[in-house]
């Protein structure tokens, strides 16, 4: 091991590695400030970016490993402290915080989805916000009956970002879109439902897993004439899908999402955003859904925080997940850079941070009712958030797209 891969005990990322019994590398990514949850800073991004280059281009790493430290978090979400220092009433737009945040925090995303090597995720304990965007990043995501799971930024009046607009369109059942809205809880089976897992273990088969890793047969590799960089035809793929595969399966906590899919369809459904705020407003009209659904306690949950949330994340939400329907996982990111930025020098977003975070009186007040930002007048303010607030060339991932990739007026 080198000094920079040993690091030191107080870094806010550690890295090692661990040697199988062939003769390759495991390397070992761990989020490390538990005090926080492991929430992800610039810093952090910055850590783990320049690792995962370092050991992309090393051939004696075959697969990597990303978890957290401390028994209570994955990662809950992303260090927005300082964010929120940043959003002064003076602050320009774009905000050069915002964009050195959002865009270290996205481009991370976009290297582990497009990733030559296995990423194995120990999504163990509390995983919200930006930990959801570095669990879609992975290609192997291991969950346990101690994983929650949950995009609560309508509580602080952002959207649900880090990828977010991505992976929540592709959940079934629209149920997606009601976790957007509603920041509900979910665990290891609602992940394995939802597309963001595939492997349930216990939260003590960490041992028992990497020591099934290590004794794979990765000397294959070297014998493989397949340098293909698809996830699916890479052998190393298979190889890691195999050992966590003969990991015997947890029994995890029943999937809220599984029981319910069919009356969050049917909720999702109803008609535009109006339609489903007056169904999630009444408690009488939930219970003509499915008396059940209304009288559970995750739901009860789920709705209150939808009431008590922020309405322009509301509309965002709704508006993101249908604009995104048909677009590429770069063009998501670029378009929630947009989105961020803007939130960033709007008020709800200061707003919602001081009083859940800094105040801690929650009890925000937002800047628009929901009647408000469904007006024409409102309307064009949520649409405002989607337009390109950089001049030409200095958009933080401008690189990956063309002008004309999101139609010919979003990008300048």
């Amino acid at each position: 091991m080198t000094a920079a891969i040993e690091g030191k005990p107080e870094a806010p990322v550690l890295f090692s590695t661990e040697p199988t019994d062939c003769g390759h590398l495991i390397g070992i990514m761990t989020l490390n400030t538990p005090k926080s949850l492991n929430a992800l800073s610039v810093e952090m991004c910055q850590l783990l970016s320049q690792q995962l280059e370092q050991w992309e281009s090393d051939e004696q790493v075959v697969a990597l490993l990303l978890k957290g430290s401390g028994d209570k978090a994955f990662c809950a979400g992303g260090d927005i402290r300082k964010l929120y220092d940043s959003m002064s009433i003076n602050a320009p737009l774009p905000n050069p915080y915002a964009t050195e945040f959002f865009g270290n925090e996205y481009s991370l995303y976009r290297q582990m989805h497009f990733y030559s090597k296995p990423l194995i995720l120990w999504g163990d304990g509390i995983i919200m916000g930006g930990g959801m965007g570095l669990m879609a990043g992975c290609s192997h995501r291991l969950v346990t009956e101690r994983t929650r799971f949950a995009m609560p930024e309508i509580t602080i009046g952002l959207f649900p970002d880090a990828s977010g607009s991505w992976f929540l369109q592709r959940m079934p059942a629209k149920t997606g879109l009601f976790l957007g809205l509603t920041g509900a809880m979910c665990n290891g089976s609602d992940a394995l439902l939802a597309n963001l897992a595939e492997y349930a273990v216990a939260s003590s088969d960490y041992d028992a897993i990497m020591q099934r890793l290590k004794q794979s047969n990765w000397q294959s590799l070297a014998d493989s004439t397949d340098k293909c960089h698809n996830r699916h035809h890479n052998s190393a793929y298979s190889i890691v899908s195999r050992a966590l595969a003969a990991q015997p399966v947890a029994e995890l906590p029943a999937s809220k999402l599984a029981t319910y899919w069919h009356p969050i369809q049917q909720l999702m459904n109803s008609g535009g955003l109006g339609d489903i705020d007056a169904l999630l407003q009444s408690d009488e009209a939930l219970a003509q859904i499915d008396k059940e659904f209304s009288e559970d306690s995750w739901t009860q949950r789920a709705v209150a925080t939808y009431r008590q949330g922020c309405p322009v994340t509301a509309a965002l939400t709704y508006a993101l997940y249908h604009k995104v329907t048909d677009l590429s996982l770069e063009q998501v990111l670029y378009l929630e850079t947009n989105v961020a930025v803007h939130c960033a020098a709007n008020p709800d977003f200061k707003e919602g941070v001081r009083a859940l975070l800094i105040d801690k009186d929650r009890n925000p007040q937002w800047s628009r009712t929901l009647a408000e930002c469904l007006s024409p007048e409102g309307q064009e303010y949520i649409e405002q958030h989607f337009t390109n607030p950089y001049t030409k060339g200095a958009h933080p991932l401008g690189d990956w797209l063309s002008d004309t990739a999101l139609g010919n007026e979003a990008v300048r």
